[in-house]
């Protein structure tokens, strides 16, 4: 009876298989994401931490209307991410630079992610600007068993510690399958990339002592971030010498794309790691199947001198009213049921 009515259409039997076949493709597909926010404060001053530019007397002019525009972007971004690939909204979504736990319930309230059952992971770091890592996890894909920060202790050259973010640690499951998340904001490149290079070497020396301490065979790990670091810098090869992981973003770097653009030179700074237990493609376990950067033309200028790159918030002290300067990336995994 259904296969005459599709005829009567003009649907072929062929063209219904493949299209049912896709919708129970991306039924079983899911997306993990990274997104640096760009300076996500609220609009109060807090007396114990450098944020004054972000309020509303401070050098930035931050005030709830300019706090809620970029709250509601941010949040129409994220649920767009993987929407071509999955029928599901993120199951994780890794950040960097939030100032607080409480400016990402604000995303989460938005019209756009309110209805998805999300569940947040927040710390503060002793970062002198207040700016965080964290984790939002859908909780009807993905349960938490423990969650902590690791410090990341590194010095300036002149012996004081850098305050920058701690590494934010995550084990869960992933349906039934335990995952370990690291999320990274590793130390700027400010004073220098080779002259601060030793900070983020150290920061992925940092996650590798806490591989040794947790890692089992065949242990599940993903490690995401803003890592102010290329995939070919001495840092991610730190990690990647190891034989632990592959990094599936390497191929997206070119002179014409990445995650964000600095002085018209394209950057990768944004990227996920994945330990080779996401090639198995055995039952009932996730496998890698793709990265990508997400930069759909809302994401972007849309003309003049900086046509293409990610629509910041501020360029400067000039408000621009646009999203972040990085665009998100994220990777799609398949559950196989084979």
């Amino acid at each position: 009876m259904f296969w005459k009515l599709f005829l009567y259409f003009g649907i072929s039997i062929e063209s219904l298989e493949k299209e049912t076949g896709i919708l129970h493709k991306k039924e079983n597909r899911y997306t993990i994401a990274f997104y640096n926010l760009e300076n996500f404060f609220d609009t109060k001053d807090d007396p114990y931490l450098l944020d004054d530019d972000f309020t509303p007397k401070g050098f930035k002019r931050w005030n709830k209307s300019k706090f809620w525009n970029k709250a509601n972007k941010i949040s129409r971004a994220i649920s767009r991410i993987g929407l071509e690939e999955s029928n599901h909204p993120p199951v994780l979504v890794g950040m960097a630079e939030v100032e607080n736990k409480g400016v990402i319930k604000s995303l989460l309230r938005s019209k756009q992610l309110r209805d998805i059952d999300y569940g947040v992971i927040h710390f503060d770091s002793p970062d002198e600007r207040g700016i965080d890592t964290a984790l939002i996890y859908h909780k009807e894909h993905f349960e938490v068993l423990d969650a902590e920060t690791i410090p990341l202790m590194v010095q300036n050259t002149n012996g004081d510690r850098d305050l920058t973010r701690d590494i934010l640690y995550v084990h869960g499951k992933l349906h039934q399958e335990e995952v370990h998340v690291f999320v990274n904001h590793w130390p700027s490149r400010r004073e220098g990339a080779e002259e601060t290079s030793y900070k983020r070497i150290k920061a992925a020396e940092t996650i590798l002592q806490k591989l040794d301490a947790i890692q089992g065979n065949g242990s599940n790990i993903i490690v995401m971030g803003d890592f102010n670091d290329d995939p070919n810098s001495e840092s991610i090869q730190t990690l990647m010498d190891t034989g632990k992981f592959i990094n599936p973003m390497k191929k997206l770097l070119s002179p014409v794309s990445g995650s964000a653009n600095y002085k018209g030179e394209w950057s990768l700074f944004d990227q996920i790691l994945l330990s080779h237990s996401f090639l198995n493609y055995e039952k009932d376990t996730h496998n890698f199947v793709e990265a990508k950067i997400f930069s759909p033309r809302f994401l972007k200028e849309w003309k003049g001198k900086y046509k293409g790159n990610p629509f910041r918030t501020f360029a400067g002290k000039k408000y621009l009213g646009g999203y972040s300067d990085h665009f998100p990336v994220y990777i799609v995994l398949d559950e196989s049921k084979k």
